[in-house]
């Protein structure tokens, strides 16, 4: 990542009026979250990832999933916000119109000053009933392995007394629809799309930047490795969002606070 490349991006997105940042499982990865095929370790370390994120699984073993998605939201609360949650936040609200979309299920992105962004494949924090889909509140913080080894007995819905889970999209689901479309709606009357630490396979995630691209945005990546998107992106900055971001922001405006 040369600083030439850095100057003349942060150009592109101090100019920019209508900004989406669309983050992935690398900018929360910084943060020491684990990326979803590598969060199972210690009781966990037996299990299938792919297993266990299934409504079937839910359904056979609801104490054994809830268990698992309590260590996930466990290990969330001890993260912190990194240097790119933190720019990512400035650029939302140094630009005149900008929107977050994240794939990523914690709370990070909220943690460091981002204004309600948009969850395409849930939260850790907003689970809801499994009959009903009424929204249930937030467990109080467990230890980072559940007490009894693996599982734990989700609480009951106030409404209709269903089996709450967890607030994320499982395998074989689909993307929250409202979620879904404001994120289409922005990305195709943006004029630049930022995406980071994102692979470009998961989809329809990795539609996005394609549909920015279409509506004529410049699209400018943010990743340490190469991905699909690099062929298509007008901007590639090849390093991890907590250098790569504050050095965008730095060339657009000036600095980035520190959490």
């Amino acid at each position: 990542m040369g600083q030439r490349m850095v100057r003349e991006a942060g150009a592109l997105l101090a100019q920019a009026r209508s900004v989406v940042v669309l983050t992935g499982a690398g900018v929360s990865a910084e943060s020491g979250v684990p990326t979803f095929r590598d969060a199972l370790t210690g009781l966990w370390r037996s299990f299938d990832a792919q297993r266990l994120a299934t409504p079937e699984a839910f359904r056979d073993d609801p104490a054994l999933v809830w268990g698992w998605y309590e260590w996930r939201r466990a290990t969330v609360r001890q993260a912190r916000p990194n240097a790119g949650h933190l720019a990512v936040a400035a650029i939302e609200a140094r630009v005149p119109s900008g929107v977050v979309v994240t794939q990523n299920v914690d709370d990070l992105h909220e943690r460091a000053g981002s204004v309600a962004p948009i969850h395409l494949h849930g939260s850790l924090f907003a689970p809801r009933c499994s009959a009903c889909a009424h929204p249930a509140p937030v467990p109080d913080e467990v230890a980072e392995e559940p007490g009894d080894g693996r599982r734990v007995v989700p609480p009951r819905c106030a409404r209709c007394a269903g089996l709450v889970r967890p607030g994320v999209v499982w395998f074989g689901e689909a993307l929250p629809a409202m979620a879904l479309e404001a994120a289409v709606e922005a990305a195709s009357t943006c004029d630049l799309l930022v995406t980071v630490g994102t692979s470009g396979l998961v989809y329809p995630a990795a539609e996005i930047p394609q549909v920015a691209a279409r509506s004529g945005a410049t699209v400018m990546q943010v990743n340490p490795e190469q991905t699909p998107l690099d062929a298509d992106a007008d901007v590639n900055l090849r390093g991890p969002a907590a250098q790569v971001l504050p050095a965008l922001v730095q060339a657009a405006w000036g600095g980035v606070d520190q959490v």
